[in-house]
């Protein structure tokens, strides 16, 4: 019995990695069950054991993204000295490399259009968009008063949302090295500012 300890919650990431993965080759959320299982090696019906709904397994699946960021974000706050550095850490990991790829992107690119109609999707994204902001504004405010540290917040989430946008929409081929440089580089230009 305690072999088995842990297959249910291998059998759940296995869905919903596969989740990821179909979402990522259709181009939306507009997957089902029976796919996301086959995908995954299990049947339906076991997804539906452990997920319930589809609905269920995508914000389960969001969850999972929004949980990686957070903790590839910790890590790399815990390495930042000083509040630019602990700015350049959050724009590092928005682009870390199991964030800023094909799978990745496409999720977060259906989980914003599915925001737009689902409510527990809309408050996943904004406890993310509010966490973003407010580190950011934190150590902006080291270099600008409030009202600019808020203004280059929004600013540099627009540049993360937009890098990502252009990839998910195929216009942009962008490393995640070349979208780290283009956000570093408005943030200097905002606290350059902000220092004169």
């Amino acid at each position: 019995m305690r072999a088995n300890a842990g297959r249910p919650e291998s059998r759940r990431r296995a869905l919903i990695g596969a989740a990821l993965r179909e979402i990522a080759d259709r181009g939306s959320l507009d997957v089902t069950m029976a796919q996301i299982a086959a995908r995954a090696g299990v049947s339906s019906a076991l997804a539906h054991h452990y997920f319930g709904a589809k609905e269920d397994l995508l914000i389960a699946t969001m969850r999972h993204l929004l949980a990686d960021f957070a903790s590839g974000a910790v890590g790399e706050l815990r390495r930042a000295e000083g509040p630019r550095a602990r700015v350049s850490a959050v724009v590092r990991a928005s682009f870390a490399a199991d964030q800023f790829h094909r799978a990745t992107i496409a999720a977060w690119l259906a989980f914003y259009a599915k925001a737009l109609s689902a409510p527990e999707a809309a408050r996943l994204l904004s406890v993310y968009q509010r966490r973003l902001r407010s580190n950011l504004v934190h150590d902006l405010r080291a270099f600008l008063p409030r009202a600019g540290a808020e203004e280059a917040a929004r600013g540099i989430g627009a540049m993360i949302d937009g890098l990502y946008l252009r990839e998910a929409l195929g216009g942009g081929s962008a490393r995640p090295a070349e979208a780290i440089a283009l956000v570093e580089n408005y943030v200097d230009l905002r606290v350059g500012r902000g220092k004169a």
